[in-house]
């Protein structure tokens, strides 16, 4: 392989024509740019330059080296640019979370991607466990989650709650426990954690997801209120979830005597620097919620 190092000095001294400038230019001495391009010389096999006292011309090898020589030095500048560069709005930055945090999160986040077009959002729905292993991983760059995590090697932390909210038909006013039985629950992924959460905080008759009578499952967040808004039953969802569903006249949220809400967790791996791009990003998160 060639040493790019003698290549350079090739470049620099067919450019400026002189073997003294290119020292000065490259910092080296005389001797060490001869040294350069005798190595190259001896590397290739052919001789590069014709040598006139102080003056040179090149040899047919020469210039086509020199063709080919200076594409490759200029690709190199700019690829040393372009990793040294760590601009704050420009760049792919990949974001995984549950659900109820992607509905409100991601119009945020387009709009965020519409001031800077060249900032790429890569936004992905998936479940606490799936989050973590993904920014274990490196999949992702954010991962924000209802949990914080168990692993050495990511750094959660709390940056909002969000609450847990009982969701029925807008028919019914003041939903006892005897109405819930009644209506019976639609289920979620969650469903049963987040019905544990907010029930046993609030009926004390509620001991088990087993006790509800259960009317329907969907795992896509954005449709799991149909149902209920058809009357077909109630759930538990958290707000942002409750928030982005469009018929909001068909349902009902209905404040508890004992709120709960979910702690939400941010979260990076912890040997990894974080660029300008994700920075901007987990600025506009927090902001948002």
């Amino acid at each position: 392989m060639i040493n790019t190092q003698w290549l350079r000095s090739f470049c620099q001294l067919v450019e400026v024509g002189s073997f003294t400038r290119t020292a000065e230019q490259l910092h080296m001495t005389q001797s060490g740019v001869s040294q350069h391009i005798h190595k190259l010389e001896d590397h290739i096999g052919l001789p590069l330059l014709v040598r006139h006292g102080k003056q040179f011309t090149l040899t047919d090898a020469g210039e086509r080296l020199y063709t080919e020589a200076r594409e490759i030095i200029q690709s190199l500048a700019k690829l040393e640019q372009r990793i040294s560069e760590d601009p704050a709005n420009k760049g792919e930055v990949r974001i995984k979370s549950p659900g109820s945090l992607g509905l409100k999160l991601y119009p945020q986040l387009l709009t965020l991607q519409q001031q800077y077009p060249q900032l790429i959002i890569d936004y992905r729905f998936a479940p606490n466990a799936d989050v973590e292993s993904a920014i274990a991983s490196n999949e992702i760059d954010i991962g924000l989650m209802t949990r914080t995590s168990t692993l050495a090697s990511l750094d959660s932390h709390s940056i909002a709650k969000e609450a847990l909210l009982l969701v029925t038909p807008a028919t019914l006013s003041t939903p006892s426990w005897e109405d819930l039985c009644s209506l019976g629950f639609i289920d979620h992924p969650d469903g049963a954690h987040h019905a544990g959460l907010l029930l046993t905080a609030n009926y004390p008759e509620y001991h088990h997801s087993e006790l509800l009578n259960k009317k329907g499952f969907s795992n896509q967040i954005s449709l799991i209120l149909d149902p209920v808004s058809r009357g077909l039953g109630f759930t538990v969802l958290p707000a942002h979830a409750v928030a982005a569903f469009p018929q909001q006249n068909t349902i009902k949220a209905h404040p508890l005597h004992h709120p709960v809400s979910e702690t939400i967790y941010l979260g990076v791996r912890r040997d990894k620097p974080i660029a300008n791009r994700v920075t901007t990003v987990i600025s506009e998160i927090k902001k948002c919620l």
